[in-house]
């Protein structure tokens, strides 16, 4: 169940990288990205920013967030150059979760360093343009996609509601966003996402040792526990789209257990979608 032992302090931003036969994430206080194939060696790299999630442009490179900026980056050396500035004229703010969109479109949120109320936004990029979508969020979480492409899904996790809300062709927002999975009953909190192949949504929720699948109507369909409190990040990959990766965090415990940090995989009976490639704009080589 263990996929790799690191301890995160905030672990986040699972990413399976199919080229690579590997798993992408982070620990956004550790400032630290983590790469590790299937069966093979783990792999770090350090930044001067807090960086909490990636999308693929290519069989070598990532566009990364950090707190001031989306990043071109180089698995092959390790260099790094900015795409566009986020939120760098606010100390305020850092990056959070995101996530490619099937339009080849980047989405990063935004957050307070401390959870300030409201201090977030989440933000799309597409072809060198950065345009804000929705602003006035505390903790931005699950940003996610529909496999036909035609809506998106995020939360606040501080308000306990899985929003969904429409695209159009080019994979802007159309009308306002809908509540589509309420978990304020249960007392849950929803924290990063991922979609299915068959539109399932499956959900970690901090702070309950688990992530949850609701069918493509918001229905809860299972749940997978998982030995950490604190499960913030999932993705689907392996070979054959069936592994369910897990990341977590250390992050709220006051006493924290050993596999609590750790990042897990799972075998499930759903296939995940092959994660979207971010495409940069013709100026960008």
């Amino acid at each position: 169940m263990i996929f790799d032992d690191t301890p995160c302090t905030l672990g986040e931003g699972a990413l399976w990288h199919s080229d690579l036969n590997a798993l992408i994430w982070f620990d956004i206080i550790g400032k630290r990205m983590y790469l590790k194939p299937v069966g093979g060696q783990r792999r770090h790299w350090d930044f001067v920013d807090h960086v909490s999630a990636a999308g693929i442009v290519d069989a070598n490179r990532l566009i990364v967030a950090s707190s001031r900026a989306l990043l071109l980056f180089d698995l092959r050396d390790g260099t790094r150059t900015t795409l566009v500035d986020l939120e760098a004229d606010n100390p305020v703010t850092r990056s959070n979760d995101g996530r490619a969109d099937p339009q080849g479109g980047f989405w990063i949120g935004t957050m307070g360093l401390n959870a300030e109320a409201g201090a977030g936004s989440i933000w799309r990029y597409c072809r060198g343009e950065l345009r804000r979508l929705f602003a006035h969020i505390t903790i931005t979480n699950a940003i996610c996609f529909a496999p036909q492409g035609d809506s998106a899904c995020f939360t606040d996790t501080d308000k306990g509601v899985i929003m969904r809300v429409a695209l159009d062709a080019d994979g802007w927002p159309v009308g306002d966003p809908q509540p589509f999975i309420d978990l304020r009953a249960e007392g849950l909190s929803p924290d990063g996402a991922v979609m299915d192949a068959q539109g399932g949504l499956w959900s970690a929720q901090w702070g309950a040792g688990r992530v949850a699948r609701y069918d493509a109507q918001g229905r809860f369909d299972r749940a997978v526990m998982l030995p950490a409190a604190h499960i913030s990040c999932p993705s689907i990959g392996g070979a054959d789209l069936d592994t369910l990766f897990a990341t977590s965090a250390r992050q709220g415990l006051d006493a924290p257990g050993p596999d609590d940090g750790c990042t897990f995989a799972v075998t499930v009976d759903e296939r995940g979608q092959s994660e979207h490639r971010v495409i940069l704009p013709s100026s960008v080589s």
